[in-house]
């Protein structure tokens, strides 16, 4: 931020002076509300925007541009040798040990000569740290995934949205242009020969990874679709995606998972891959971005010899300094760190991920340790030296504060050469982490700016023609475990929909004090209902909200809310992000409804019931027809019809002298109450109490409206057969209301008639899972010749 005589250098001025005019208290406000909005919208605890951003001089920033690129070049082409003719092993440039030791090297990827010739890397990103002299050198090279991308695309929009004024005073190049062209780049990748654009996918190891909210925006801004292992197959060397509608060929894969993770086949240890996927890749069948391999020059001590390399390989000097680094194998190597112990590092030589030692900090023993470790196998170590980095003003508890910070710029191939994305991101060291240590989660990024130049033309990137494809109104390539995650959240969100009006029910008459006879009664009957929905572990008779409570900390409603939270931040690609932030508040909203007291449980009652209807609102009006939403709204009906049924038949099998306590509760439970009176006054019929809540399809809470809708979505969704299933539950459940509406008082073997059609709900959902979720592989001859 300052020159060597301790002046402001003039691409700081700018936001020195917008944050200057902003006193500590609104900075801190600033920061709060970027952590809010970082919260709101899933990116915490990931990462955290710090509201200052790192300026960087035009010039500077070409300078650099430079470096990497040639360095891109120079990277490119160790991997098209190391996996290719391998020359360097075979002249003795490049050891042997720091290739095939090197866990990430993966023979299986070696190249095929049938397969056509693809790039090694088509992004990749580079960590720098200035240092004391101001020389901007390179920490480390990552080949494996650029992570961080999306985080600099999403510090970039958090901090126009929340401190737009910082941006008054300064000309800031854009992002966007990079994700544009590297989205034309990736659909260059594979020219199709129908001439309609390539299949891109980019896989994630899933919500579960503390990056999946990078990979969620990735997959945004590359229009491409995401998607886990377990949606992939490969067949007949294809790489496919399973969808609803069938196989879906893949053409390109973005991969966010190591390379020795994708492929169990080559790899017996991972866990999780996709058989068969490299040997599709050195065929040519599926070109995967970055290489599998491509990890491989991440090893630390390749940094070593990356000099020569680049005058071997490239025929030039190397622009851009790498951190001094010596491989500990190299005669000499050893003495000259004995020579100045106390400014050396040491890190293993085949492995980024561990931080390094520094040597000066060991007590003797450690020292000693490592000393025999390093004598018994030379090999596996590299020492470079200590790295004092820059410092910039970042927001702190107290105002603004001086501390370190790494760069990480982005790089991609756009199919002619290389470009840098014109900005970047910096993270902010915290007491006791390292300058080379990958990025850890919960990390603090500063949004890095490339000021504009003004001398420079101003162009932007040239308009990609895309191929004309096929009109359609389906769902096209909806995966099955998304279509399985949309149903399951239906189902869910309906359980707490059933759990919250049977609870609210029964706690509205807890709350009134003694309760009557009747109500005692009632008390007992909605304990069973909650036991017989799975929603309460066992009856609690007058005791009703204990055994809800029960269920709200770790019972049948906690994992219902739990799985509800889970499968929103898993459809976070397949929901709108507004929709996104209303179900997550929604449910941050019911997770608080734990006070004690009646009142308290009632609350939570109301907070459950927002979380179905927001899940019900949006479906109505902001999901189009088909895909997600018809399963979404497919498991809401046969849970509803599940709980329905079960419900009724609990609630009616009493005796006769309890019936019309009996219909008034099962009028409330199916919110038919006010339709009933405005029909049939108050007078308690059992026909037409039976026809509303049985055979009425006009009533939505009516059983026999959930199987006429389910049978609806099953046609829409092509099974006709399950289709037929439903309507014939529908047709079963209108004639026994019919039926029963003829017999006063009710017969005695409703109850049982109304649990039969629940065991053939039971049967038709089984049905639907086997059909849609989990179908059966085709059958294949093995070792057979068919004639």
């Amino acid at each position: 931020m300052v020159d060597g005589r301790g002046g402001v250098r003039p691409h700081w001025r700018g936001v020195l002076g917008s944050l200057f005019s902003m006193d500590a208290g609104r900075l801190a406000d600033r920061a709060r509300r970027l952590e809010q909005v970082g919260e709101a919208e899933g990116s915490a605890p990931s990462w955290r925007c710090d509201p200052v951003p790192l300026p960087i001089p035009a010039p500077e920033f070409a300078a650099l541009e430079d470096g990497l690129c040639q360095r891109a070049r120079l990277l490119e082409s160790i991997l098209a040798d190391l996996y290719g003719p391998q020359s360097m092993l075979a002249d003795g440039v490049l050891p042997p040990a720091l290739v095939f030791a090197n866990p990430a090297f993966l023979r299986a990827c070696r190249a095929s000569p049938a397969a056509p010739a693809a790039p090694f890397l088509q992004n990749y990103a580079a960590d720098l740290v200035r240092g004391p002299d101001g020389i901007w050198r390179v920490l480390a090279d990552r080949t494996n995934g650029a992570l961080g991308i999306g985080y600099a695309r999403e510090s970039r929009r958090l901090l126009a949205r929340v401190v737009p004024e910082l941006f008054r005073t300064s000309q800031v190049r854009q992002l966007r242009p990079f994700f544009e062209a590297w989205q034309d780049a990736v659909l260059r990748t594979v020219a199709r020969p129908d001439g309609s654009p390539p299949v891109v996918a980019l896989l994630t190891p899933g919500a579960q990874n503390p990056h999946w909210p990078e990979h969620l925006a990735l997959s945004r801004d590359l229009a491409c679709a995401l998607v886990e292992a377990q949606d992939l197959t490969v067949q007949s060397g294809q790489l496919y995606l399973m969808t609803l509608n069938g196989q879906q060929q893949v053409d390109v894969l973005l991969r966010r998972v190591p390379g020795h993770g994708l492929d169990g086949l080559a790899h017996p240890g991972a866990a999780g891959g996709i058989t068969g996927l490299l040997e599709a890749a050195r065929h040519g069948a599926v070109h995967i971005l970055n290489h599998p391999g491509a990890g491989a020059i991440e090893a630390p001590g390749l940094a070593a010899f990356m000099p020569a390399l680049c005058r071997r390989l490239l025929g030039e000097r190397l622009r851009l300094a790498t951190v001094p680094t010596m491989w500990l194998a190299d005669d000499g190597a050893q003495r000259t760190m004995a020579q100045g112990f106390g400014r050396w590092f040491v890190r293993p030589a085949l492995d980024p991920a561990p931080p390094p030692q520094a040597l000066g900090e060991l007590s003797h023993a450690d020292r000693a340790r490592l000393e025999r470790a390093i004598a018994a196998a030379p090999w596996q170590y590299t020492a470079c030296t200590a790295v004092t980095p820059s410092v910039a003003p970042c927001h702190g508890p107290d105002g603004l504060l001086a501390l370190p910070v790494v760069l990480r710029l982005y790089l991609m191939h756009d199919g002619q050469g290389w470009r840098a994305m014109q900005g970047g991101l910096a993270r902010v060291l915290r007491p006791g982490e390292h300058v080379t240590e990958a990025l850890p989660t919960g990390a603090v990024f500063k949004d890095v700016w490339v000021l504009t130049d003004e001398s420079r033309d101003i162009r932007g990137p040239d308009p990609a023609v895309p191929a004309q494809g096929a009109v359609h109104r389906v769902a096209a390539g909806l995966p099955s475990r998304v279509a399985e995650d949309f149903f399951w959240l239906g189902r869910h969100v309906e359980r707490l929909d059933a759990f919250a009006r049977l609870g609210r029910a029964g706690l509205l008459r807890r709350a009134r004090g003694a309760p009557l006879p009747r109500e005692t009664v009632e008390l007992h009957v909605l304990g069973r209902c909650l036991y017989a929905a799975r929603l309460a572990e066992a009856e609690h008779g007058t005791a009703l909200d204990d055994a809800i409570r029960a269920s709200l900390h770790d019972g049948g409603a906690a994992t219902a809310l739990n799985e509800a939270a889970r499968l929103t931040e898993a459809l976070r690609d397949r929901i709108a992000v507004e929709t996104h932030t209303l179900l997550r508040q929604a449910i941050r909203g019911a997770r608080t409804g734990l006070q004690s007291g009646i009142d308290g449980l009632v609350d939570a009652m109301t907070g459950l019931r927002l979380v179905a209807t927001i899940v019900a609102g949006v479906m109505a009006d902001g999901m189009v027809l088909g895909g997600g939403r018809l399963f979404l709204e497919a498991g809401r009906r046969v849970e509803r019809a599940r709980i329905t049924v079960t419900t009724l038949a609990t609630v009616l099998d009493q005796p006769a002298c309890r019936m019309d306590s009996a219909l008034r509760l099962v009028l409330e439970l199916c919110d038919s109450t006010i339709t009933y009176r405005s029909r049939y006054l108050s007078v308690m019929q059992p026909g037409p109490v039976l026809d509303l809540v049985l055979a009425d399809t006009g009533n939505p809470r009516a059983l026999a409206t959930q199987f006429a809708e389910l049978a609806a979505l099953l046609a829409a969704a092509g099974d006709a057969a399950l289709a037929e299933a439903a309507a014939r539950l529908g047709a079963q459940t209108a004639a026994l209301a019919a039926q029963a509406a003829g017999d006063i008082p009710l017969p005695d073997a409703l109850p049982d008639a109304l649990f039969g059609i629940g065991a053939s709900t039971a049967r038709l959902l089984d049905q639907m899972h086997l059909r849609f979720f989990a179908p059966l592989p085709a059958a294949q001859a093995v070792g057979l010749a068919l004639a």
